[in-house]
């Protein structure tokens, strides 16, 4: 008798202890995030194909210089996006994404108890991280060709793991700009525009390159050498912003996130296209040929001016933006050379110039049905959001370049930004890395 009562005991407790362990188990994956294993997997290759960019930035930079510096240049662009890595996974995700402020996040250094979400915080991370690789790579571009190296690195790990991700955070990170209603969906902005607008300030602490304008202030041609190169990075940048772009919905799942993927790689592709025929059209005008070069520099300009709008605004749109962005490029490219702004690849007018057009262009064409707070202009908004978004760039830009500056100044005084006339006739292979991107081929220059 006593062995049933304890025999009918214990299985009453095992019950009871199998209902509580299940009880358990569903609160458990009440709180646990669901990840989407769909919505991950796209994430992720969206940010390899971000970083195919990196690639491209270096074909594009490379064919555009020289090649006494051609060897110099892919330096600094495999450097800057390992920096970019390192920083941004300390200190910038946290700055970037943590919570804190309305102008800086202060959680998360080193991904340190951030929590998943739909995705994984790692493939969250990755995401990012190809983002601000991009903004530093742009740098790298406008200020070729007489930048010393080291200063290039010290001035690459401030950008990335400060300055960009405060910007990153005012806007994708809950601060300020957002709670404005400020929309950059890509970062023509938040990544163009801040490596853009510092390439700026570092050329002009940097000054141009000997031999670029004459002294009656006529600018020569110093022309890169290898155009296959160039054309060969601006295709590859093109194909990566597919994952640029498209990639920035998030997620893929669902009927709604398939629509928004499909809109804005059309979108993409759209305003890259109408840049390169805008721009090639209106230098053949002025100059009387269809200089490649420009040609290039206007679907880059497309693709640069659609990243923040490409959601939220319709393929004829995207269309138009891109018409105004290579003509914008061929305009800033004249207007730096009147002002002996040397910018040997176009960094400023590609990336600043139309990273603020693009951002400006949400106000005019965005809509509310697409995903935008307020309609834009032309679709009966107003100017709310038109407001918005020049504030908001202005914003941005004016933080960059007065904070880059203070970094560019600090960098000179203590060990110098610019190579010796010598290094900079002899080329920055030969001096700073002690080797030559095409062996048994080194040029000598004159002053």
């Amino acid at each position: 008798m006593i062995k049933r009562v304890i025999a009918a005991f214990m299985a009453l407790m095992g019950s009871g202890l199998a209902l509580a362990g299940n009880a358990l188990a569903e609160e458990a994956a009440k709180e646990a995030p669901k990840i989407s294993d769909m919505d991950t997997m796209w994430v992720l290759l969206a940010a390899y194909l971000v970083f195919f960019m990196q690639p491209g930035f270096a074909m594009l930079e490379a064919g555009l210089t020289r090649a006494k510096n051609a060897c110099n240049i892919l330096a600094k662009n495999f450097m800057d996006f390992s920096v970019a890595s390192l920083v941004y996974f300390l200190v910038g995700y946290a700055f970037m994404f943590g919570d804190g402020n309305s102008f800086i996040g202060l959680k998360g250094f080193g991904l340190m108890g951030l929590e998943d979400g739909s995705l994984p915080v790692w493939a969250s991370w990755m995401f990012q991280a190809v983002f601000c690789g991009t903004a530093a790579t742009i740098v790298s571009g406008g200020m070729a060709e007489r930048t010393k190296f080291t200063s290039y690195l010290v001035f690459t790990a401030v950008l990335t793991a400060i300055v960009y991700p405060i910007i990153g955070h005012w806007t994708w990170g809950g601060g300020w700009l957002s709670e404005m209603g400020f929309f950059d969906f890509a970062g023509s902005t938040i990544v163009h525009g801040t490596g853009g607008w510092v390439a700026l300030v570092g050329t002009l602490f940097l000054g141009p390159r000997l031999g670029k304008y004459s002294v009656d202030g006529k600018a020569n041609v110093l022309a890169g050498h290898s155009l296959p190169l160039a054309a060969l990075g601006v295709f590859i940048l093109w194909f990566g912003w597919f994952g640029f772009n498209p990639g920035s919905q998030l997620a893929a799942s669902g009927v709604d996130n398939a629509r928004a993927i499909a809109l804005i790689t059309i979108n993409t592709n759209l305003s890259a296209a109408a840049g390169a025929v805008a721009a090639m059209s209106v230098v053949w005008m002025i100059f009387g040929k269809p200089d490649l070069s420009m040609t290039m520099n206007g679907a880059l300009a497309g693709l640069v001016a659609i990243t923040a709008p490409c959601a939220v605004v319709s393929p004829f749109a995207s269309i138009v933006i891109g018409l105004f962005a290579g003509l914008i490029v061929v305009m800033g490219v004249t207007l730096l050379d009147k002002l002996h702004v040397d910018d040997p690849v176009g960094a400023i007018p590609v990336h600043g110039f139309n990273g603020m057009w693009g951002t400006i262009a949400v106000g005019i064409w965005g809509q509310k049905a697409l995903g935008l707070a307020n309609d834009g202009l032309l679709h009966g908004g107003g100017f709310t959001q038109l407001g918005i978004q020049i504030m908001g760039t202005v914003a941005c830009a004016a933080f960059a370049m007065a904070c880059m500056a203070v970094v560019f100044a600090a960098v000179k005084a203590i060990i110098g930004l610019r190579v010796s006339v010598e290094e900079e006739i002899r080329g920055l292979d030969i001096e700073e890395h002690g080797m030559e991107a095409y062996s048994d081929f080194q040029i000598f220059t004159t002053r």
